[in-house]
């Protein structure tokens, strides 16, 4: 008997780990297409919407230090700048600590970031009534899977850099 209940809960967890993986690829395309759509609205690419947000988040930046978390090819990396800075939406300032004077400092446009939020406004209401159904201990468990999750996607990335 015990045997039978063994391959029970083993194929339960095999179905419901499935079930998680499924769930994290319909989550990565409905965030792909929202992030198409937000990009269409403020005329930035795949790439440069998600260049700012890592400045916006993890700035000011060298653009070094950007090409590494981006995952982007310097040259690459100068065109998305390049547009970022003529938007409006990033400045690129001299390093005055560095000895190298070629040296900047990528910061993001704070006043351009209203248009952002307003922007979002409809997903960050829907996530807030999301979270709203769980209680604080589930929700340190969320959290800690995506951070979790995210970090595999990101050795996982690295794999496929090497």
């Amino acid at each position: 008997m015990s045997s039978d209940a063994d391959r029970t809960a083993t194929r339960r967890r095999r179905q419901l780990t499935v079930a998680v993986r499924d769930a994290l690829r319909d989550l990565n395309i409905q965030l792909s297409l929202l992030n198409r759509r937000f990009g269409n609205r403020v005329e930035l690419r795949d790439i440069d919407w998600t260049c700012l947000d890592l400045i916006n988040r993890h700035g000011p930046l060298s653009p070094t230090a950007l090409g590494r978390l981006a995952g982007v090819h310097p040259a690459t990396l100068t065109g998305i700048l390049d547009r970022l800075q003529k938007a409006g939406w990033i400045a690129r300032e001299r390093d005055p600590e560095s000895t190298d004077r070629r040296a900047v400092t990528l910061r993001p446009v704070r006043d351009r970031n209203p248009v952002l939020f307003q922007l979002f406004s409809g997903m960050t209401q829907r996530m807030d009534e999301v979270c709203a159904e769980y209680t604080d201990a589930e929700l340190e468990v969320i959290a800690d899977f995506l951070r979790r999750a995210g970090a595999a996607g990101h050795e996982s990335a690295e794999e496929l850099t090497n």
